[in-house]
């Protein structure tokens, strides 16, 4: 089992040494900056109360669902954080790339990704027809995070985990 364990180690820190280090150029380093903030508190709060008292009945519902999930969702990020305590990459692996006033606080899960899921999860099912915006912009807020040294792959496949578990729960049990 150690063995397993160390092996998705390796994986997950050579994964992100490719994406970290290898992909990097100046038309991603732009875009993924930039495009890493909707998964922030301030885009994603914001996106689902607007969608929720703005928008027409089923955005409207799909907005509300959003913004319980959102809120949900981030009691297990923050109790993963506490237990398990992970450097976040910049701080571990010498010769990450990383942008100006990078975090310092935990790395395991993924508060961004989470976030991200949370609110695209409850718009894809509630209107379908927006999977081919929502999914992309959520898996690229996960890959930007990769991208600016912030987190492990493996800390943002916990948070996709997240903000999917809860917002596909929030929407099955919305009355």
């Amino acid at each position: 089992m150690r063995r397993l364990l160390m092996r998705f180690i390796l994986i997950d820190r050579k994964l992100f040494q490719y994406i970290n280090g290898r992909l990097h150029n100046r038309f991603l380093n732009f875009w993924l900056y930039y495009l890493t903030n909707l998964g922030g508190a301030t885009f994603t709060i914001a996106s689902s109360v607007l969608i929720w008292y703005f928008g027409s009945s089923s955005w409207s519902k799909s907005g509300a669902q959003a913004a319980i999930s959102l809120a949900v969702s981030h009691v297990p990020v923050a109790a993963a954080k506490k237990l398990y305590p992970r450097l976040r990459p910049h701080l571990a692996l010498p010769g990450t790339r990383t942008f100006r006033n990078p975090l310092k606080d935990h790395s395991f899960p993924s508060g961004h990704t989470t976030a991200a899921f949370s609110l695209a999860i409850p718009l894809i099912l509630g209107h379908p027809e927006w999977v081919y915006l929502f999914l992309p912009l959520g898996l690229l807020v996960g890959v930007s995070r990769i991208y600016l040294g912030l987190h492990y792959p493996s800390d943002v496949l916990a948070g996709a985990i997240i903000g999917t578990s809860v917002a596909a729960v929030t929407v099955a049990l919305w009355p």
